[in-house]
């Protein structure tokens, strides 16, 4: 199994997905309860979601599920949210809080899981920010994320539709921030937030440095904008999707325009 898929392009925008991919040794989804390997937390068909929105966009496309280890986590395993309920960085139990492990990986196994799986991901994600940035004199991460709009373990409530993460301001110029936020406010029948439940991973909080020309913003969906259910087996539905991705192309070419002034 390949960690990492990436599709090189020509522009200044990366897409990030850490957490589309389902793949894992038959030994370690052995190990999953059978709720585990239903695989509930994974960003179900965000690749398709994005496919072809923008053409020149580099993709960098985690494979594995992010049951192995989670690619959008710090590899020291600190939490990004410290006080909330989050999973770890090998997760445990779903965004529920149910066990997901028939035996909890141990030490070992996490510090195998960080070389094999979350090391190669980010190696990928950072030799194509410095090949952007070679190109175009900056880059910026456009992090694709997708989550089940009510999840009470985590949040109170029902999500917004696009969940728009900057932390705070500092991983971003705030014309990238205020660009995104305009076009999802062109779309009213979406709702949307700026640093609401989620203000950026992991990827964000890292890469994004907008004084040395990389600028990160995550976006995080909510599943009901474009499933049929969010539940097993979580099925593409064409006419939710493809109504938001007009929103999202419009999203995307606003942040590929914006990248051209700022960059």
């Amino acid at each position: 199994m390949n960690a990492v898929t990436v599709t090189e392009g020509t522009g200044r925008v990366i897409l990030a997905l850490p957490h589309a991919g389902t793949a894992m040794p038959p030994a370690m989804r052995e190990n999953l309860t059978l709720l585990g390997r239903q695989m509930p937390d994974t960003d179900w068909h965000v690749d398709r979601l994005y496919e072809g929105l923008l053409p020149s966009a580099t993709i960098v496309r985690a494979n594995f599920s992010r049951y192995v280890i989670d690619p959008n986590r710090p590899p020291d395993g600190v939490s990004l949210y410290p006080g909330q309920n989050s999973t770890e960085l090998v997760p445990n139990t779903t965004f529920d809080g149910t066990p997901i492990w028939n035996s909890v990986p141990g030490s070992k196994d996490i510090s195998h899981r960080l070389q094999t799986y979350h090391a190669p991901y980010h190696r990928a994600l950072h030799d194509q920010i410095e090949r952007v940035r070679h190109i175009h004199g900056g880059a910026v991460v456009y992090d694709c994320h997708s989550i089940r709009s009510e999840v009470p373990f985590l949040f109170e409530g029902r999500l917004p539709d696009l969940n728009i993460g900057d932390n705070r301001g500092t991983s971003c110029s705030p014309e990238l921030t205020e660009a995104v936020a305009a076009e999802c406010q062109k779309a009213p029948h979406y709702t949307h937030v700026v640093n609401g439940r989620f203000r950026g991973g992991w990827t964000t909080r890292h890469y994004g440095n907008p004084d040395a020309g990389v600028h990160a913003i995550q976006m995080e969906l909510s599943q009901r904008c474009y499933l049929d259910s969010e539940s097993p087996p979580f099925d593409y539905s064409e006419p939710r999707a493809e109504a938001l991705r007009t929103v999202l192309k419009s999203i995307l070419r606003a942040v590929e325009e914006t990248a051209k002034s700022i960059l």
